[in-house]
């Protein structure tokens, strides 16, 4: 059964309720503060199988190791190259900006800001990935470790024999059909769980939560239209001489409901037909490359997240150091590959982010009331990225009849 009243309008009332009630009846916050906690104990739940199952899943949706390529071969290198201008354009507005400076927000208890400004040093960022114990690092939490397993996870399975390969590949796409069903029952609970924390923030800060969250929302929408309007189109223009903006106008329809919608998943059998009928994209590249795009290319996702921890930072009055900023563009990247291509799978994705360079996963409800609308413009930039990708990888595969009808 459906709910009558469409999600993202619940997160709204919950975000406007959990404010108000704050703000007015902070006497009930020991209450509250119950709620608030089981759902991030329940987005921490998420965070390794989900992780862990997506990264694997979508390492193994090439079916064959040796059968990606050369067409593979350049969409691996695309995607790691507009994630990183990404997370870059996002990291160097954030610093510039720095829309969290002046909050003033309570820090928790329990978080040493101390011992965290010098937690990390540049020399540990490669020892940190690479795990002693697999199993250990799942039960602290450690991601980094978890990711670089989950990629090797998925690449060896792809070299086992077909009986192998294929239970096991079977079975991780089941385990990742599992994890997606529990994440869309926890998102479901979202609107609760965005009550509390935002009458947690207003009942401990006032007003002062909202003072910078204008600025943060500027900011990563400033980010996104740089990354949307400026990097891909020019990316596209100097590989492909190509109008960019042509393309874009093209390909208006699937945007639009990747704008509306806040899944690229869900846009993705219009997003192939689009590119295929009005651009002319060959199925043989559109086929591999969009669907490979919807499960591990995020540019927008990655450049919110990159933002949202240092606006977070910002907020809890932290200055991250270089090291500390290069773990969160690392992750950014890394957690983008296992973004998932439903409604507001960032927010999960953020938790991740959140406890590699050790801030409190509570630092959601700072940026929760504007996720909803956020969300919607990053996807549509997801979806973007993706289908100049295949514009590029079709042009680079076949240069004179590469899209007839641009």
């Amino acid at each position: 059964m459906k709910n009558k009243i469409p999600l993202h309008i619940q997160i709204i009332i919950g975000v406007v309720l959990g404010s108000l009630a704050g703000f007015l009846f902070p006497q009930f916050l020991n209450f509250v503060k119950i709620f608030a906690v089981l759902f991030l104990k329940l987005l921490k739940m998420l965070v390794i199988p989900l992780i862990f199952t997506s990264i694997v899943s979508g390492t193994i949706s090439s079916k064959d190791a040796t059968s990606i390529g050369r067409i593979g071969l350049k969409t691996f290198l695309y995607y790691i190259t507009t994630s990183l201008l990404a997370i870059l354009t996002g990291q160097i507005l954030v610093n510039l900006f720095k829309p969290g400076l002046n909050a003033s927000i309570k820090a928790p208890e329990s978080l040493n800001l101390k011992h965290l400004a010098s937690n990390f040093s540049y020399s540990d960022i490669l020892l940190k990935i690479v795990p002693d114990n697999i199993v250990n690092s799942m039960a602290k939490g450690d991601v980094l470790p978890v990711i670089f397993f989950a990629l090797l996870t998925g690449f060896f399975i792809l070299k086992l024999q077909s009986n192998h390969k294929d239970f096991l590949t079977n079975f991780f796409e089941s385990f990742y059909a599992l994890m997606m069903k529990i994440t869309e029952f926890v998102i479901l609970l979202a609107p609760y769980g965005i009550f509390a924390l935002l009458y947690k923030a207003t009942a401990e800060s006032g007003v002062a939560v909202f003072k910078t969250l204008l600025f943060y929302f500027i900011t990563v929408l400033t980010g996104l239209a740089i990354h949307f309007f400026i990097t891909l189109p020019l990316l596209a223009y100097v590989i492909t001489r190509k109008n960019p903006y042509t393309f874009m106008k093209k390909m208006l329809t699937p945007l639009l409901t990747a704008f509306s919608t806040s899944s690229s998943s869900a846009t993705l059998p219009l997003t192939i037909q689009t590119i295929e009928k009005k651009v002319g994209v060959p199925n043989r590249v559109a086929g591999f490359v969009l669907p490979l795009g919807a499960t591990i290319n995020m540019d927008g996702t990655a450049l919110y997240e990159c933002v949202a921890v240092i606006y977070i930072a910002q907020c809890y009055g932290l200055h991250l150091s270089f090291s500390q900023q290069v773990i969160v563009v690392i992750t950014s990247l890394l957690v983008s590959i296992g973004a998932a291509g439903i409604p507001m799978a960032g927010l999960v994705m953020m938790s991740v982010i959140l406890k590699a360079v050790g801030l409190p996963l509570e630092g959601i409800g700072l940026i929760i009331a504007v996720d909803r609308f956020l969300d919607m413009f990053r996807t549509a930039t997801n979806v973007f990225s993706d289908s100049t990708g295949t514009l590029i990888i079709s042009y680079l595969e076949d240069k004179k009849n590469c899209c007839p009808f641009l």
